[in-house]
């Protein structure tokens, strides 16, 4: 409890380098995920769709929670709020742990659409992209001086309005990721890239007999599915 309280103390007395501190190392684990730095457990391509799924699920959960925290504290009900906020964070922890598990261990998939509808979509998931990246800083802000202050003592914070940025900014790209889960895995269909590819180009590459489709090492993968 004694290092507990000194931890809380020490964050409450500098809570922008607690912010910028725990910013990098989500920073980091998303940079890692996406190289070869440190190399992650492979997944199926089964678990990877599965992943997927869990993590529109993950999300639609924290939007909601994020939408009742602002009902809330309309409302002036600021245990409530401080509630809902804490579950919608958790929640962004566990999509983090999916996330970097799915990227770092299996294939990214690409949306079957062209013309307006690619460029709707690319436009969509640029957008996403952007604004988690902008979010996590903010975020971790509002839930830094949350935890480390007294609901009268936050009055005095700037809590208030580093949460409205971060509700607007995790709460839109939030949106924009359902958005664009659905278009991709329940409207236009997908076919895969990255990793799994290299099943089709690297025998090519090598001049060794390669294989004409993904579906040839994976039945049914990339058919929409509803």
């Amino acid at each position: 409890m004694a290092v507990a309280d000194r931890l809380q103390s020490r964050a409450r007395a500098r809570p922008r380098l607690v912010t910028a501190v725990l910013s990098a190392v989500g920073y980091l684990l998303v940079v890692v995920a996406f190289t070869d730095v440190v190399p992650l457990p492979t997944i199926s391509d089964d678990a990877v769709i599965l992943l997927g799924d869990a993590i529109a699920v993950v999300n639609a959960c924290a939007l909601a929670s994020i939408l009742v925290g602002v009902s809330f504290i309309r409302n002036d009900d600021v245990e409530r709020h401080r509630t809902a906020m804490l579950a919608a964070f958790t929640l962004i922890l566990l999509f983090l742990a999916l996330y970097l598990t799915k990227v770092g261990g299996g294939f990214e998939k690409e949306i079957e659409a062209t013309g307006l509808v690619w460029g709707a979509y690319i436009a969509m998931l640029a957008v996403h992209v952007v604004l988690s990246a902008v979010s996590v800083p903010v975020v971790l802000h509002a839930v830094v001086l949350g935890l480390t202050h007294t609901p009268a003592e936050l009055r005095e914070t700037a809590h208030a309005r580093v949460g409205r940025i971060a509700v607007v900014a995790w709460g839109v790209s939030l949106f924009l990721g359902l958005v664009t889960y659905v278009m991709l895995n329940h409207v236009y269909g997908w076919h895969p890239r990255g990793a799994a590819l290299l099943l089709v180009a690297a025998p090519r590459a090598a001049g060794l007999p390669g294989l004409d489709r993904i579906s040839d090492v994976v039945p049914d993968l990339g058919k929409p599915r509803n």
